[in-house]
């Protein structure tokens, strides 16, 4: 996979009780591709260049 949307040390600094698996950025990372990608495919057929909080 390219490199990761999600940092992983931020990760464990969100998680401050719990421990972090191994697979949990990876997954975080397919879900927040997931995200960006519809965003942006709003944004377009919105006629527009700038993806938004809104496209969310």
């Amino acid at each position: 996979m390219a490199d990761l949307l999600v940092v992983k040390a931020k990760l464990k600094d969100v998680c401050k009780e719990c421990n972090v698996a191994g697979d949990f950025a990876d997954a975080l990372d397919k879900k927040v591709r997931t995200l960006v990608s519809d965003a942006v495919a709003r944004a377009e057929g919105n006629n527009r260049k700038t993806v938004m909080a809104k496209d969310l």
